[in-house]
């Protein structure tokens, strides 16, 4: 059973932890199985969060922007 909180964890993943801590997660890394599944979780969740969001279709933008002109225009 690890001390580590998943705030520790994710400290560690954007390397913002001491040395001191950076050891402490790394030992306790290679003897509890359940902190490295915690830990695989959060990397796969940044991953995910660091791919790019898709573009709206062309049609949604110009929908916008046409929207967007018609309240000025109309002085709403």
């Amino acid at each position: 059973m690890s001390i580590f909180t998943q705030e520790d964890l994710l400290l560690y993943l954007y390397k913002e932890t001491s040395p001191e801590q950076n050891a402490a997660i790394e030992a306790a890394l290679m003897q509890d199985w359940s902190l490295r599944e915690k830990i695989t979780i959060l990397q796969e969740s940044i991953k995910e969060l660091e791919q790019p969001l898709e573009s709206p279709r062309m049609e949604v933008v110009l929908n916008v922007l046409n929207y967007a002109r018609e309240a000025v225009e109309t002085g709403a």
